[in-house]
Parts: structure tokens; sequence; C-alpha cells
């Protein structure tokens, strides 16, 4: 056969028209399955009906975890694919997401010891199973949530609630679980296609789709704040034989924001947006990502890539889990969540993050070699203490109870430095703190050394020396090249200090590093000679 011959008939093999079609899910088939799956894996799986369609076909929820490994232990992790409708292998990938979480594989094992799993396949049956168009019978899309216009970010509410049970079903869900992780899948579908258009078209065999990971195309605010998350989920695909596109990195564009109309061209096509699965992220700091799937098998690679991310320690933590402890951060200095296990410090996260907006922070600065000093205050009485001026900060803490001013005042005097750096906290609008203690739950503390192995010569919290100890004292140990160093409270020791928190830290470097540069001599001796 030619070569023009050939292109032809690999063509015609793929013509949509007459493509070998893929099984379209029917609402009995996946019902059905869901209660198969149940009975077999009862021990492993419950399967509870959260809502229904204004139509009032069910909304499911499917729950997985190893009852015999302790809950408080476990991360929470949510899988969906809120695009369903026309984007209909988002849910057959998470179908067999399901499959694999329900079988003997040892990865699958490891997942159900160490995280409990919720999963929405389908948050829209009326548009997965009746339309194949995004919305539900009134138009609104799960997905985007109609956009920002249609949340009150004050109080973070869907305001078309009642003409959104979809929405409902989900926003409960995530008020509930409180998820460590967000991972929404999507995929190829039907939405090019035109209501006339449509007919009776469906998914064929070959058709595919540029896989994307971590982000949307549209929105680039929908990704992991930890790129290195993304990227062990692109290697999970590329070691099945998967490649992902890249989004701004492969385009080499820089990302958009508002003012660059002007220069739109010379930025990337995605735009920040508020979408529906940034809920859990604003209420609980939820980490978040989505996929574009074009071969299942390639979702649940990538899917397996998330998941295995909370049973692993990442660099630059201490414990396993998917990285959500930190609530606030200042130049390297960061309010933290503590607890002994995931339980603990979900709430104490759930807690912080709705506060973190109205806290101070300072540190001491100019930073010096061998010292660090991290203040935060939680409450308006606290943030008054705070001052730039170094004796206006001491005699502001003279008189506090908890404090240890006079330790705290010679540990400042001793440095070279001149003032103290602050960024004031206000109170949010989003979140009020009104008649809210924000360390009810605890609080904890991270500093950085910039050395390896340093040596911790002391740490103190508001003057009196912390011991070595995983709670109401520091821990430290490597990562990202630090030396990092955890404190942690409980609710008792956090409300001890009546919302102002001072660490002080003094270490040895391990090396000794010289900064500056001199001119060559020979430079320095002509200047002599003049």
């Amino acid at each position: 056969m030619s070569k023009p011959c050939l292109i032809i008939a690999l063509l015609l093999a793929f013509s949509p028209g007459e493509a070998e079609p893929v099984h379209r899910l029917a609402a009995k088939e996946y019902e059905s399955t869901l209660s198969f799956w149940e009975e077999k894996h009862s021990e492993i799986l419950k399967v509870d009906r959260i809502g229904e369609s204004r139509e009032g076909m069910g909304i499911f929820l499917l729950k997985i975890t190893d009852p015999d490994s302790p809950a408080e232990t476990k991360q929470h992790s949510l899988v969906t694919a809120l695009h369903g409708g026309p984007e209909r292998s988002g849910t057959t990938a998470c179908m067999h997401v399901i499959e694999w979480l329900l079988s003997d594989a040892e990865d699958a094992k490891l997942t159900r010891e160490n995280q409990e799993l919720w999963i929405i396949p389908i948050i829209n049956p009326y548009a997965y199973f009746e339309t194949d168009r995004f919305g539900n019978s009134l138009k609104i899309d799960p997905y985007t949530g109609g956009g920002v216009s249609n949340w009150d970010l004050k109080t973070m509410t869907f305001k078309p609630i009642d003409r959104a049970p979809e929405m409902a079903a989900f926003l409960k869900v995530v008020d509930e679980f409180q998820p460590e992780a967000h991972i929404d899948l999507h995929g190829t579908g039907l939405q090019e296609y035109s209501e006339d258009q449509l007919g009776k078209r469906q998914r064929y065999q070959g058709q595919i789709m540029t896989e994307i990971t971590g982000s949307a195309y549209s929105n680039y605010v929908l990704r992991p704040w930890d790129w290195r998350i993304t990227e062990a989920m692109i290697k999970a695909g590329e070691d099945a034989g998967y490649p992902s596109d890249r989004f701004e990195a492969d385009a080499q564009q820089l990302l958009y924001g508002p003012g660059l109309e002007a220069i739109v061209g010379q930025h990337w096509r995605g735009r920040p947006q508020f979408y529906s699965a940034q809920y859990g992220s604003i209420k609980y700091h939820t980490v978040i990502a989505a996929l574009e799937v074009a071969w299942e098998e390639s979702g649940v690679a990538r899917t397996k890539g998330w998941l295995n991310f909370g049973n692993t320690i990442p660099d630059g933590e201490n414990v396993a889990g998917y990285p959500v402890d930190r609530m606030k951060a200042f130049v390297g200095h960061f309010v933290t969540t503590s607890g002994k296990n995931a339980a603990e410090r979900r709430k104490s996260r759930a807690q912080l993050w709705q506060c973190q907006s109205s806290f101070s922070q300072a540190f001491i600065y100019p930073q010096t070699d061998g010292r660090s000093l991290y203040a935060v205050a939680t409450n308006a009485a606290a943030r008054e203490k705070l001052d730039s001026d170094n004796e206006k900060f001491l005699t502001n803490i003279a008189d506090h109870p908890s404090m240890n001013s006079e330790a705290i005042r010679e540990f400042i005097e001793s440095g070279p430095e001149i003032k103290m750096a602050v960024e004031a906290g206000k109170e949010s609008e989003v979140f009020s703190t009104a008649e809210r203690n924000a360390v009810e739950h605890g609080i904890g503390f991270r500093l950085r050394i910039p050395y390896r192995d340093a040596q911790i010569d002391s740490i103190a919290l508001n003057g009196t020396p912390l011991e070595y100890a995983t709670m109401n004292g520091y821990q430290s140990f490597q990562g990202n090249g630090f030396t990092q160093v955890q404190v942690s409270l409980d609710e008792e020791a956090a409300m001890k200090s009546d919302g102002l928190f001072v660490v002080t830290l003094s270490y040895t470097p391990t090396v000794k590093r010289k900064i500056g540069w001199t001119p060559p001599a020979e430079v320095l001796e002509k200047l002599k000679e003049k």
C-alpha cells in the first residue's frame, strides 16, 4: 500500500462515524456496580447517597479505608470528577481508581492503611446520563460553580444553593471531611459538539486529548502549591508510558495577571479564577490538583502518584502525609499546625487556617548567622505588643504574664540586629475571628537554619528553655538543605501564652561562610600608589 493510501486508511479507521465506540455507562449500570462493590468489599467500602439531582437521580459517595488501621492516624483524601457530564473519562478513570483501591495490590493496601478516601465519581448525574452538557437542569456547573459571582467569599457560601443540589452535596462532603488532599479528574468528552451536532455521538476508540497534570487550562490557580507533587504525578504517568503537558512551562510563557491586557499575547492562556474545587483550599488549607485524562490507565497511574505522596514523608517534613501543615509564612518563618497524629493536626489546621490572616508576625532584622527570633501574635491585644523598634517591643512585653522578658531582652541585646521586621495581621475578611480562640487546638512554629547539621545551642519559648520533645518542646531534622526546627504546643500550653509567642534560637553553623568581595590585589596596590 502506498504512503498516501495508508494515511487515508488510517484516517478512515479513526473516523468518529465509523470507529469502535466506547461503552457508555448507564445510570442502572453505575448504581448496580456501586451496590456490587459494596457487597463484595463490605469491610473496606461504604457507599452513601449524599443527595440527588432536581430530577431525583442519586448522587453517591464511596468511602474506602482499612478499618484495622487507626482512624486518627489517617490523612483524608478526596477524589472527584466534578466536570463529569461531557468529560466522561474523568468519571471512568475514577471507576478504574476505585477498582485499584479495592484490590489486593500492595500500593492500594498501603494507601488504605494510611488514608481514608472519599470518592464522588459522578456529582452531576443529570449531565452525565442525560445531556452531556456541563450544567444541571438549571445550567449550573458544579465544576466552575458559575464563577465567583455565585459566591459570597466573606462567608464562603454558594448563593444559588437552592438551584444546585449537586453543589450542596459536594460542599457538605468537604465540610464534613476537611480533606488534606483533593484531586479532581477531567478528561475527553463531548462538550465541543453543539446541541445540533451531538445527536447520538459518543466517545470512540482512538479519541484522545493532550493529557495535562496538576492544574486546569482555564484556571492556573487550581493546582498544588508544591510543584514537587505535580512532578511526582507526572513521573508516575511517564513510568506507565504516558507523558504530560506542563502548562506555562511547556508554552514558555509567564502567568497572566490583572493589568497586563496590553501584552496578553506574551502570557499563558490560563486565568486566575475561583472554582468549586478551591473551596477546600480556602476553608481548610486542602492541597488541590486536577488531571486531564485521555486514557484511564494514565489517570490511574497519575492518581497513584498523587495518593502515594500522602503515604510518604515529603522533603522538609518529619511526618508522613500531604504538605498542609504551614498556616502562615513570613520570609522563611512559619506558623504551623500542631498535634500528635493526623486527626489532631487536622483540627489544628482547620482552626488556624481560618484565623491566620489576623495573626501578626515579626523577626529580628537584619538576619544574622547563629541567631533567630520569631514572634507571632494571634489576637488583638497581642498584636499591639509587636513593634519594629527593639526597645519598644521589649518595653511592651515587660509586664506580659507569660514572658520571661529579661531573657528575651538579653537575647536581643546580645546581637547586632537593629530592628524587628513586622508583618501586621488584620481581621479576616473571609472568616471572622470574633469570639473564636485561634489556638484552641494548639499551634506550632517552624524556623529554618540555612545550614545542614547545625548545632542547636539553645531554644526558648517566651524566654523559657524548651526540651527536645514531640509536643510542648522542639524537634530538629534535615530537609531541603536546612536544619528544620519545629516547635509544637498543645492547647493547654498554647493558651498560657495569651496570644503572644516568641521563639528565640541560638545555633552554631557546621561551616564558616564568608560574605563580601575584595578587588584584586593589583587594583588595591594601584589605588595605594595614588
